[in-house]
């Protein structure tokens, strides 16, 4: 099954629970923000991608610039350890992890929740790649993927008992729309894909020819 059969299977046993009045909270603010054009604004392919220094989930900090050096880097942005989404997301990641390390990249994923609870998120889904911690979502706003949830949504969520201001450290509630970026030695994006439905991710596996693509030209 791909992620997003697995996606669309979790949403519709989701909504097959959830209340009407939810949903409908749900559904406007995600296509509210679809309809901003946010996502298309974000950086893209060919733009330089912003530094950073991370905590990862083992307290060490993580530098772009380091990772760069070794190879291309693999960045993918998700909203948190609360989100069923990018749970599925990053255990897709995990397995398609063996050949994105085999063709000489890294990857790392970045959320803007605590380092314990990107502890927690390696522990809890067992992976073996670097959860890095974005206090204020800073770092996904430079790539141009911050947005503030609506009050209506926020007020839903408390409801769910989600309390961003409690996973991530900061009252702004804010997240970054779920991304993935390839990054080369040189700092420059070589591929993009932003969702702005948050229930729609691309598959890992089409991470896989652009890596290639990378390591042949640097052979």
């Amino acid at each position: 099954m791909s992620l997003q059969e697995q996606l669309d299977a979790y949403r519709t046993q989701f909504e097959s629970k959830a209340p009407a009045e939810a949903l409908a909270v749900i559904r406007k603010a995600t296509s509210d923000l679809v309809a901003t054009g946010q996502a298309e604004r974000a950086l893209g392919e060919g733009s330089k991608a912003p530094r950073f220094e991370l905590y990862g989930s083992s307290g060490a900090i993580v530098r772009s610039s380091e990772l760069q050096a070794a190879g291309p880097v693999v960045i993918s942005f998700y909203r948190g350890i609360w989100c069923p989404y990018c749970n599925l997301d990053l255990k897709a990641l995990q397995a398609t992890l063996p050949e994105i390390s085999g063709t000489g990249a890294s990857l790392v994923a970045i959320s803007p929740q605590s380092v314990a609870n990107g502890r927690k998120t390696v522990e809890d889904l067992g992976l073996s790649f670097r959860i890095l911690s974005d206090p204020n979502n800073a770092i996904a706003d430079l790539f141009g993927i911050r947005y503030r949830l609506p009050d209506e949504l926020a007020g839903l969520y408390k409801n769910f008992g989600v309390n961003l201001p409690a996973i991530n450290g900061d009252s702004s509630w804010t997240l970054p729309m779920p991304a993935r970026f390839v990054v080369d030695r040189s700092g420059v994006i070589r591929y993009a894909e932003v969702c702005g439905d948050y229930t729609k991710r691309p598959d890992p596996s089409v991470l896989l020819p652009i890596l290639r693509d990378l390591a042949s030209r640097s052979e």
